[in-house]
């Protein structure tokens, strides 16, 4: 099914959403169903953290040469979070779509909007938690946070989750394998369109179709 090129998918959620068990999760699914997909690897300013590798869970780059990319327009997105940058490499993303591979990119509404006017076709997808307090459940985590501080992460979310209409599909992760499937049944589906199908299939058809 890998056929054509690939799709880029914004997903976004808010923390404690569940967005990056899940987009972990998917990659394997989608492999067995002959869908090739990666998450975008993005470029950052801030420093490793224990066992982070170059290259796999970060591109780690300095101040100077991210306003160079910035400058050179070679991000789809960026964006500045508690003084450090982030980024999304445009050649990197073509070079894999081009390839037929999906590209899932884990990034908020304000990166999402960047995409959306450099890609017009990217598609997108919002996870919400089941409740407030599931949500506040997950983001107390350890236990570990003051209350002001799980209020203040509480507030964030709710700004972020107060942009979900701006995207095509919505998934609420209150059971993780039903959240899974969704997610499985929302990629593959544009695979599944009559233009993709003929690209793919197109020796097949023309086969059943000879006089």
């Amino acid at each position: 099914m890998s056929a054509g090129r690939g799709h880029l998918w914004i997903v976004s959620a808010p923390s404690g959403g569940g967005k990056t068990s899940l987009t972990r999760a998917l990659l394997p699914r989608l492999a067995a169903l002959g869908v090739p997909a990666q998450i975008s690897v993005s470029h950052t300013t801030r420093a490793p953290r224990p066992g982070e590798q170059h290259g796999v869970h970060y591109h780690f780059i300095d101040e100077a040469g991210f306003v160079e990319r910035i400058a050179a327009g070679a991000f789809l997105e960026h964006a500045n979070v508690f003084g450090r940058r982030y980024g999304t490499a445009r050649a990197e993303t073509e070079s894999l779509l081009a390839q037929g591979i999906d590209v899932v990119l884990d990034i908020d509404w304000q990166g999402a909007r960047q995409v959306r006017a450099a890609m017009p076709g990217a598609r997108s997808l919002f996870i919400l938690p089941p409740s407030r307090v599931e949500l506040e459940r997950r983001l107390r985590g350890r236990g570990t946070d003051a209350d002001a501080v799980i209020a203040e992460r509480m507030a964030q979310a709710r700004d972020e989750m107060s942009h979900y209409a701006e995207y095509e599909a919505l998934v609420v992760n209150a059971d993780f394998e039903t959240a899974l499937q969704q997610l499985v049944a929302l990629f593959v589906a544009p695979r599944l369109s009559l233009a993709s199908q003929q690209a793919h299939h197109s020796g097949l058809i023309a086969e059943l179709l000879e006089n």
